[in-house]
């Protein structure tokens, strides 16, 4: 808050900011609470490191919901378990430079850590349709990996006792990012789609 710890006793004295007492003598305040202090111009939106979250920490989570969640779609089910694996590394990749964007420093940054996003969103594509997935179920199961991400962003700006404005600016951040990895999702599939009669000539016998 650019504040010293006496001016933050006195808005305490005066009424101007809540806190409560431990039994040691120790006064406490709620994050939401300091932060509702500040002109909204100057709060800006926080970054994940600021709420204790880290891109490890975000993809552990992440990857304990996902296997928690709702069944593959039908034609990646029917895939050999090793075909899925794939499937869940793009994931992971999405995860981590999207928990990267949101901490960006800067546009440039920012701009670089979406790019790699969007490179995973589209391997993911490239994969599902080498294995003969069809479109529908490739954005069903880039749906299956987007709920658990946005639950995880939302349950940490609840146990960080976020002020309301910055977990919706945190989650609607997110929301846009994940919305704008679905163009290069289709693309891939579209690209991967694109090369398999390709990769159908090439394994017939030569005449």
């Amino acid at each position: 808050m650019g504040v010293s710890p006496a001016t933050l006793r006195r808005w305490c004295n005066a009424g101007e900011v809540r806190a409560f007492t431990t039994p040691g003598g120790h006064r406490r305040f709620a994050r939401a609470a300091v932060l509702g202090m500040l002109p909204p111009a100057s709060r800006g939106r926080p970054t994940m490191a600021s709420v204790g979250a880290t891109a490890a920490s975000i993809t552990r989570v992440y990857r304990r919901n996902v296997s928690r969640s709702v069944a593959w779609p039908a034609s990646i089910d029917a895939l050999a378990p090793g075909a899925r694996e794939p499937f869940r590394e793009c994931g992971r990749s999405i995860v981590r430079a999207l928990v990267e964007y949101l901490d960006a420093p800067g546009a440039r940054d920012a701009a670089r850590r979406l790019a790699i996003a969007e490179s995973a969103a589209a391997r993911h594509g490239q994969i599902a349709a080498r294995n003969g997935v069809s479109m529908r179920d490739t954005v069903a199961l880039f749906l299956r990996f987007r709920a658990p991400f946005l639950h995880e962003l939302g349950a940490v700006a609840r146990r960080r006792d976020m002020d309301a404005t910055d977990a919706t600016g945190l989650l609607e951040a997110a929301t846009d990012a994940i919305d704008r990895l679905m163009p290069a999702l289709i693309a891939g599939h579209e690209e991967g789609a694109g090369e398999l009669p390709t990769r159908a000539l090439r394994q017939d016998p030569p005449p």
